[in-house]
């Protein structure tokens, strides 16, 4: 197959760069009439198993739940609790009498008593000990029993709280969860080591509580609590709405309707449904997060004064945000501007290779592309590949996982009969902090094989991709970033039209690239190349093919200079010493 053959069949349009709106443009002009959706609609899965849990019938009473411990998550739940119950409480009410310090419980059915059922359901982000238990308060020597927000809920009624609270304060967990399981409340001291100074009666206590946190706070809480989840129930908020049915974009708007006052005019939609795209990393999935939905509506409408979204106000609200948080991006570009960082974007280099990273910096609200500098260089040896990263301890498991898998398909794509003569050392140039992740593997063997044949990669072309032992190219995450990352270097130095990036095919699902990107592209300035395979890739990178029976390629040239070593090896310390004498 000819290079220019490969070209063109990998080279991608650009209407591929952005989700394609057209097939909903009729339903964005009747979204504001369409009625807002229930949780239930978009959360199936958590609503059967919240239904299920609050069933009087119901035995267990604990449920986990994984979602972000936001006061939005903790108060969506703590409203679809209290759906699912259609009748009062169950009369739990009762009263404290003190006489001659002596404390009664009695048991009543009264609304007006201190402790009677005041909620179906209550949530907390953080709560202390005495807002939770109550407290035994003494004044004017008479004594006070003040009830808590266990009691609130008391009689059947649920608790909503995140596990970041309980992981911080133990000590309301240990008491909370024997207090729900043996069904009766106990007055215990604040201070293990204080005990209470009067005795007060126990009472019947009737609760569910249902714990929320994300994967890596309930990771921490299984660790001291590996058996709850063995009576109890179980559901997790799901964060993404998938777009396999042709009706979950209806879906979708008609739930972010459900989410704002402020409705979206039609030609806004288009434009924030990128930005859903762009949050998701997936053109075939919207966000549901909540949080997310209304901060980015809420911002919006700072910018809009006729109480409604328009495309003006949404892009000038994108455009602003992005002007606000683009200073250390700036910084980046400012240095490889003044060839601080060095990164070529022209002529041909031999072993070397721009490679796209994505850096997430502490306190920044988004990831940064950047691109890097990786290079090659290879000398008579014992076949070692050197990953310069992982001598130094700067590089993690992932990246050293990705180059052991680059060596093993080199090394069988070769398929010497003999030991490999050749020694080569990796390196990600002017990198001072740890490199992790496998998307730079495709990158790294491009520059090996280039090294191996002495075959020049183009600088006008930047590369991303892991790789496995057969050659495949898989997806990686970031692409946006690290395209445009690399688009914005070029751009300041001026578009060639012979500039681009190479990219794992399964990734062109996730391009939602910003205007300027998709302009260049349109303009034949800058271009994307999909590939599926190593064999794809490097002739995009090298001009020449990777395997061809009928012309030079890459295979044939690293296998020529390999066969020439060892051929000139195979005769032995005394026939090259012969050979110097002749031709000196």
């Amino acid at each position: 197959m000819k290079v220019s053959t490969i070209l063109t069949h990998q080279h991608l349009k650009w209407q591929s760069l952005l989700p394609n709106m057209l097939p909903y443009e009729a339903l964005f002009l009747r979204v504001s009439d369409l009625a807002p959706i229930s949780f239930e609609d978009v959360q199936p899965r958590l609503s059967n198993a919240l239904a299920l849990f609050c069933r009087p019938q119901s035995q267990e009473r604990f449920m986990i739940i994984k979602a972000q411990e936001h006061d939005q998550y903790l108060s969506l739940i703590s409203q679809v609790v209290q759906k699912q119950y259609t009748e009062p409480l169950k009369c739990s009410s009762g009263r404290y009498a003190v006489e001659d310090n002596e404390i009664h419980w009695f048991s009543t059915c009264r609304d007006q008593d201190t402790f009677a059922s005041q909620a179906v359901c209550l949530f907390q982000n953080w709560i202390e000990p005495e807002q939770m238990f109550g407290a035994v308060k003494f004044h004017q020597n008479k004594i006070d029993l003040q009830p808590g927000v266990i009691h609130r809920v008391n009689g059947g009624g649920v608790l909503v709280i995140s596990v970041s609270t309980l992981l911080a304060q133990p000590l309301i967990w240990r008491r909370l969860k024997q207090m729900i399981i043996q069904k009766r409340f106990e007055w215990l001291s604040p201070d293990e080591k204080r005990p209470l100074s009067v005795t007060v009666p126990p009472m019947p206590l009737d609760v569910k509580l249902v714990l929320v946190g994300d994967a890596r706070r309930l990771e921490d809480f299984f660790q001291v609590e590996s058996e709850l989840n063995l009576f109890s129930f179980y559901g997790e908020f799901e964060t993404e709405l998938s777009l396999k049915n042709p009706e979950a974009i209806n879906l979708w708007c008609r739930y972010i309707h459900s989410l704002t006052d402020m409705p979206l005019v039609s030609d806004a939609w288009p434009i924030f449904i990128r930005e859903a795209v762009r949050e998701t990393g997936d053109k075939e999935r919207l966000p549901l997060c909540p949080v997310w939905i209304k901060q980015c509506l809420s911002e919006v409408s700072l910018y809009e004064k006729q109480g409604k979204i328009t495309a003006d106000s949404l892009n000038n609200a994108i455009s602003t945000r992005h002007w606000r948080q683009n200073y250390l991006c700036e910084c980046i570009q400012n240095d490889i501007e003044e060839d601080q960082i060095l990164i070529e974007t022209t002529g041909d280099v031999i072993g070397q290779v721009n490679g796209l990273a994505v850096i997430e910096y502490p306190g920044h609200p988004q990831a940064l592309g950047e691109p890097t500098r990786i290079s090659c260089v290879v000398h008579l040896g014992d076949g070692e590949f050197v990953d310069v990263e992982r001598k130094v301890e700067l590089g993690g498991e992932i990246h050293a996982k990705g180059m052991m898998i680059m060596q093993a398909f080199l090394i069988s794509e070769l398929a010497l009969d003999h030991a490999q003569p050749f020694s080569a050392s990796l390196v990600f140039e002017q990198s001072y902090a740890e490199v992790d992740g496998d998307s730079a593997s495709l990158a790294q063997l491009c520059a090996l094989a280039s090294a191996l044949a002495q075959q020049p990669i183009h600088q006008a072309r930047a590369v991303t991709g892991s790789i496995d032992q057969f050659g495949r190219v898989q997806p990686v995450g970031g692409i946006n970033e690290k395209i445009e990352g690399f688009f914005q270097v070029c751009d300041r130095r001026g578009l060639t039209g012979s500039q681009g990036v190479i990219l794992p095919r399964q990734n062109v699902r996730h391009l939602c690239l910003n205007d300027s990107v998709v302009e260049a592209a349109k303009q034949g300035n800058f271009h994307l190349w999909a590939v599926d395979t190593v064999a794809d890739a490097l002739p995009l990178l090298t001009g020449i093919p990777y395997s061809d029976t009928d012309k030079p390629n890459l295979l044939h040239k690293i296998r020529q200079r390999i066969a020439q070593v060892h051929h000139h090896d195979r005769r032995g310390f005394l026939g090259r010493c012969l050979e110097w004498f002749q031709r000196h």
